[in-house]
């Protein structure tokens, strides 16, 4: 059996990110696949754009690793581009869009928000139509054929849903969760690129970290909405929430 940590949403945040990398080392686990978002809300983006690429064999592009490398109209968006620098923002503008592959006999399909688009959003609450689109092809998918399982990130939330015989997961979020205040990531298991069937396991692991590490690394590098991003790390609310 293989096994496959697929982790997303790092957003700059080192500490949490460290405490996964950790995490999957523990557990002896050596092929990383990266959803994208590495960048962006937290204050060091170019750390995590370093570490990403060193232990991560495939990494897809997200939507702030997108916008991140236009030009910039907001002087936010001026900083985080600073704080990368042009050879790492060449690297995010050249990250392909899907990571596809067989597992157990079964067609895995992995994405940031969609096999559409960056920017389309899916909650596991949305109507059942929305959320069986996410298991077909685009014209930026690999292969022109329907996923059997599909793992996206985006939403900072993770979840496992079965739908008509199809397997839809979120890995949630390594930096910036929107759930609970601990860092998430998930683990395939199964054999890789294999096309005969055979067991499957996607297991879902919480690991806690140094928030107020986070928050005073946050704090130190005078970051922009600071204390939006200060309430997201220590409540898990999105900052669009109103109490």
């Amino acid at each position: 059996m293989d096994k496959i940590a697929i982790l997303s949403d790092i957003h700059g945040n080192i500490p949490a990110l460290e405490a996964v990398l950790e995490d999957i080392r523990r557990r002896d686990i050596t092929r990383l696949l990266c959803l994208g978002d590495l960048v962006g809300k937290g204050p060091h983006s170019d750390q995590a754009v370093d570490l990403i690429r060193q232990h991560c064999e495939a990494v897809v592009s997200g939507n702030w690793d997108d916008f991140i490398t236009r030009e910039a109209e907001y002087p936010d968006l001026c900083w985080h581009q600073n704080v990368l620098g042009e050879a790492r923002l060449h690297y995010l503008a050249a990250l392909p869009f899907t990571i596809e592959f067989y597992m157990s006999g079964q067609y895995v399909r992995l994405f940031h928000a969609s096999p559409r688009s960056l920017y389309e959003r899916v909650q596991p609450w949305d109507d059942l139509e929305k959320r069986l689109s996410l298991f077909e092809s685009s014209e930026h998918c690999t292969a022109n054929v329907p996923a059997d399982i599909v793992g996206y990130g985006d939403i900072h939330n993770a979840y496992l849903q079965h739908l008509q015989g199809k397997v839809l997961f979120n890995v949630g979020s390594v930096g910036n969760p929107l759930d609970v205040t601990q860092a998430s990531y998930v683990i395939l298991e199964g054999s890789y690129k294999s096309r005969s069937a055979a067991p499957l396991d996607i297991r879902f692991v919480r690991v806690p970290y140094d928030i107020e590490r986070a928050v005073q690394q946050a704090i130190d590098a005078d970051m922009p909405h600071l204390e939006a991003y200060i309430r997201e790390l220590r409540t898990a609310k999105y900052r669009g929430i109103k109490d």
